[in-house]
């Protein structure tokens, strides 16, 4: 059954009616008059984008007269449908009149077409010429090692220096710090240094005697075990190894320091970074790496007594007999003197990269693999200079 609304909800229809946009449009001698009223705000501007987008596409006048005197409320959203259709026939040489302009819809018209009618700029080509790409990025990367290479003998130098937790207070050691790290660093990496180690040796001892048993020299394997373990990839292996597990610890470790501040902190209490964070990780590995290598020693040749038992027929006396006749100290020293060093380039690449670290997670995770790839290069680098060297030296 209908009924007829009483006089409230009349009122309100009423009001609601006169609120909504509308748009009267008329053409007088050539002239094109817009007239607009209703509420231009937010909330009703959907209802009439579409007509003031066709009132944009006419182009039948050259004269344009758009009348807000009838607008009750308008906010930005109402003004920029008003300076669209403006800026439209503008641009396209007509001549725009807005008129019954009230102060206020003035200044706000006004802040809206000096954004509307912002001239586009353009964006500046900053793309190298690939002809200077490759020399740049060459330059890029040789500056980073020189900084690199800075913060580095930064590190090396505090550390020599000693501990030194206080800022110009004299020294101090933190053995329970450095023996922990040595826990975490040596006793933790012992199981799968030995597992490596004794796999690598199993292996290099099965190719070398696959090939030498064309020759009848099978038992020449074990000088080459024996020499290649001793001096070359015991402290080699080991050193990776390390450097994946560790050095990747240091850098996470100093990293999420860094980026929740904790580095500043203990620079404003009086502590110094380098003493407190660096200096016992770095202590411990030079302990930790000489002796990881001399269990990755002992593991490598323990795998390839077993495959040269199994393999060739090489009993373990026969085995010990013929290394002992091959090798002397020489060898065994050859190895462990790289071991030291290898283990501060390892330590002082993961502080470096820990302090670099911004931030954001995504810093963090790049600063960890940089520590990682940076350090095996410069420990397969080492490993290369020391080996040069002793042949120098005839070592």
């Amino acid at each position: 059954m209908f009924r007829k609304p009483g006089p409230e909800a009349s009122q309100a229809l009423a009001e609601t009616d006169s609120s909504r946009p509308a748009i009267e449009r008329r053409e007088e001698g050539g002239r094109l008059i817009c007239a607009l009223s209703g509420d231009w705000d937010t909330q009703t501007v959907a209802l009439v984008d579409q007509d003031m987008r066709e009132l944009e596409r006419a182009q039948s006048a050259q004269t344009i007269e758009i009348d807000v005197a009838g607008i009750g409320r308008m906010d930005t959203a109402g003004a920029w449908l008003v300076e669209r259709l403006a800026h439209s026939h503008r641009s396209r040489g007509a001549q725009v009149e807005i008129s019954g302009q009230s102060e206020s819809l003035a200044t706000l018209s006004e802040a809206v077409g000096e954004v509307l009618n912002k001239p586009d700029e353009k964006v500046p080509d900053d793309r190298t010429p690939f002809f200077l790409r490759l020399p740049e990025s060459l330059g890029r990367v040789m500056y980073g090692f020189y900084t690199d290479f800075l913060a580095s003998m930064h590190i090396l130098g505090a550390t020599i220096r000693g501990g030194q937790l206080k800022l110009g207070r004299g020294h101090s050691v933190n053995l329970a710090a450095i023996f922990n790290q040595v826990d975490r660093m040596g006793v933790g990496a012992i199981p799968v240094v030995i597992l490596m180690s004794f796999i690598v040796g199993a292996i290099v001892a099965q190719q070398g005697a696959f090939q030498l048993r064309y020759f009848g020299a099978e038992i020449f394997v074990v000088d080459l075990v024996g020499i290649l373990v001793l001096r070359e990839m015991g402290v080699l292996l080991t050193a990776i190894m390390v450097a994946g597990r560790s050095g990747s610890a240091i850098t996470a470790e100093i990293g999420s320091m860094k980026m929740r501040e904790e580095v500043d902190a203990l620079t404003v209490i009086g502590l110094n970074p380098v003493g407190v964070l660096v200096f016992p990780r770095l202590v411990a590995l030079v302990i930790a790496l000489p002796c990881l290598t001399i269990f990755a020693n002992f593991a490598a040749i323990g795998g390839a007594m077993t495959v040269t038992w199994i393999y060739s027929g090489i009993t373990p006396d026969a085995f010990l007999d013929r290394m002992r006749s091959s090798i002397d100290m020489g060898t065994i020293f050859a190895g462990l003197i790289k071991a030291p060093f290898m283990a501060l380039i390892i330590g002082i690449i993961g502080s470096v990269e820990g302090m670099k670290v911004g931030g954001s997670a995504e810093s963090l995770g790049r600063h960890v693999t940089s520590s990682v790839v940076k350090s095996i290069f410069v420990v397969i680098v080492l490993d290369g200079m020391f080996a040069i060297f002793f042949a120098a030296i005839n070592f």
